[in-house]
């Protein structure tokens, strides 16, 4: 989608970009006024309602168990969206603090953490995600950890990346050599040019995570049932693919509009930052494929 943008003029993207970030501000608007917007509870069951069509109760049916999919639809929004977001800010803070302890501190201190992290990089995160969860058990929070520890990595050597960047640039070295003390490098200096290709980052990945939610959600390691989610109730509805497609193709094609949605506008921010896209658009799964410091790139 975003190739298809490029090739339209700066005015029409500027338009593109707006309907984008207006459609996106609908869906979280939507999502947080779930419990206003939904007709009914999603989690009722009513068997003798079950597998109908769209109506004035209903407006896009009921599932197999009878439970209204407009309002599970609403409330899987406040679901995939707000785990996404409890993700990649987990991942985010983890990863500055550990990119920048690597970065900065150099030495066996870098060589140690970065040779744990290439540990981790040895499998493909969605694996080892899967692996993890099926230790621990299925659940929303497990799933949740192990999607933090094995995309935190990529965080921290994207920051690390650019912490040695930084470290190299004469301002610093100034800094260092007048006694400027660690803390305020960090924070004055350091911090606050490490956010600008975060942003960028976090934009881009959101859209990943929540794949990798429904994905995870979709085989039963997930989010769990009667909760409504994306890729669960795909999950749900798959059994009823021919008879009724409706409950397969309505969460999917929700997932589908949210992720487009957020790339278009992970692009646009990487663009405006004038740095484009730090990412790497992921071949399978997901995850940070480009350190900015020239490394060798890690694909999952």
């Amino acid at each position: 989608m975003n190739v298809l943008l490029r090739v339209l003029s700066p005015a029409r993207r500027r338009w593109a970009l707006i309907l984008a970030l207006a459609l996106l501000l609908a869906i979280v608007v939507c999502g947080l006024l779930a419990p206003y917007l939904a007709p009914h509870d999603p989690n009722l069951v009513d068997f003798a309602h079950k597998l109908e069509g769209p109506s004035s109760d209903y407006p896009l049916g009921t599932d197999q168990l009878g439970r209204c999919l407009l309002s599970r639809l609403l409330y899987g929004t406040q679901v995939s969206l707000g785990l996404a977001l409890l993700i990649v800010s987990s991942c985010l803070v983890l990863g500055l603090a550990i990119g920048f302890l690597a970065g900065y501190a150099g030495g066996i201190v870098d060589s140690l953490v970065m040779r744990a992290c290439d540990a981790i990089l040895a499998f493909p995160s969605l694996i080892l995600a899967i692996s993890l969860i099926a230790v621990w058990g299925a659940g929303w929070k497990q799933m949740a950890v192990a999607l933090i520890i094995v995309q935190t990595v990529y965080y921290a050597r994207f920051v690390r990346g650019l912490v040695n960047q930084l470290k190299q640039q004469t301002y610093i070295v100034a800094a260092r050599v007048s006694g400027t003390s660690p803390f305020r490098m960090m924070s004055r200096h350091i911090v606050p040019n490490l956010l600008p290709p975060l942003l960028v980052v976090v934009s881009l990945e959101i859209g990943w995570v929540i794949m990798d939610i429904s994905a995870l959600s979709f085989v039963g390691l997930g989010v769990q049932a009667p909760m409504a989610e994306w890729g669960a109730m795909i999950n749900e509805g798959k059994s009823f693919i021919r008879s009724h497609p409706r409950l397969m193709i309505a969460p999917g094609a929700m997932i589908f509009i949210l992720v487009a949605l957020l790339n278009v506008v992970g692009d646009a921010v990487g663009e405006r930052k004038g740095a484009g896209s730090p990412l790497r658009k992921k071949a399978k799964t997901s995850g940070l494929l480009e350190t900015a410091n020239k490394e060798v790139s890690h694909e999952r």
